[in-house]
């Protein structure tokens, strides 16, 4: 199977079938520089991690500004982030804004994690990105002992939670659903995409769930980041979740594990049918970019080796279904 099929009557309303390719492109995940550097890179750290991507041979690669503080430094230093992706012919095809009390039932809280929100989308627009990315964050529940995320991704651990009497699900699921609504309108506002990626452990953590918040949400802006780590290591069915989520894809991050344990691994060592995916994606016309998103906490590996090695991996494999973009 090389492409998308698609029937077409022709002459004496005969049915013939013709294909039509959409060509996918392999980025890089900005999960690169934060196994290397750490959570979250420093400025300086994240202008490096922009050039050794490059140096690996990637075009296309994505960002993260992680709280006040850093969105801050974004704003006085964005030219010079401008001026190395110009230099070393890169273009952003994503930034990832982080600011966890964007999903939070206070409303201080909320309306400055917004307002936090929005500064990254002028950021975005300064660097000719076209997308934003968000979280949904863990529930507001009481952790005991460590808590998700705290160092970015984590592998193989168990997380005990207290839940408050007084937690109602109700409203805070139609706080969550407020909180993208206001998110999808500004993003479209600036002209840009709104992504949003399941998650092991937060409150859009599968596919069901993030159906559910995009069915809510209704906007035509506002789509998915099919994480194949995240949903392989809930047992999901990856290319089901294609056929689920169907044109909402926005986005993909290409990472494999045993369907156990959510590591971050290089497509290919783990269990995931990297085939099956990529033909699903092309039925659903997807041709986005697909990032590889291979590293986390505790990863041992040699980073830019197996980044290499990921590389590589899915540009043969996009290749031999001619949907190499």
């Amino acid at each position: 199977m090389t492409a998308a099929p698609i029937c077409v009557k022709g002459k004496y309303g005969r049915v013939k079938m013709i294909f039509k390719v959409f060509r996918m492109k392999v980025s890089c995940a900005w999960l690169f520089a934060i196994t290397k550097y750490g959570y979250p890179p420093s400025f300086e750290n994240s202008l490096r991690a922009i050039k050794e991507m490059a140096d690996l041979g990637f075009k296309f690669i994505e960002i993260e500004i992680v709280g006040e503080k850093q969105l801050l430094e974004f704003k006085e230093r964005y030219r010079e982030i401008k001026n190395i992706c110009k230099d070393l012919d890169v273009k952003i095809i994503n930034l990832c804004a982080i600011f966890p009390d964007i999903v939070s039932s206070d409303s201080y809280l909320k309306g400055k994690a917004i307002e936090n929100f929005r500064e990254s989308c002028n950021i975005c627009r300064q660097l000719d990105c076209e997308m934003i990315q968000l979280d949904s964050f863990t529930p507001p529940l009481k952790f005991v002992g460590e808590l998700p995320y705290k160092e970015a991704i984590s592998f193989g651990r168990q997380f005990k939670v207290e839940v408050d009497p007084k937690f109602n699900w109700k409203a805070f699921w139609s706080n969550l659903v407020e909180t993208f609504r206001v998110c999808s309108g500004i993003s479209k506002e600036m002209g840009l995409r709104l992504c949003l990626e399941p998650r092991v452990g937060e409150n859009i953590a599968n596919t069901d769930a993030m159906l559910r918040l995009l069915d809510a949400v209704a906007s035509e802006n506002f789509g998915a980041v099919l994480d194949v780590g995240h949903l392989h290591a809930q047992k999901e069915i990856i290319p089901l979740s294609v056929e689920k989520l169907g044109s909402k894809i926005f986005y993909v991050h290409a990472s494999d594990n045993d369907g156990r344990d959510n590591y971050h691994l290089p497509p290919g060592r783990g269990t995931v049918d990297w085939d099956a995916l990529i033909i699903a994606l092309n039925k659903h016309n997807y041709k986005g970019y697909i990032a590889i998103d291979i590293g986390g906490a505790g990863y041992t590996g040699n980073i830019d080796l197996d980044v290499i090695e990921s590389k590589n991996f899915l540009e043969n494999l996009l290749s031999k279904y001619g949907l190499l973009g």
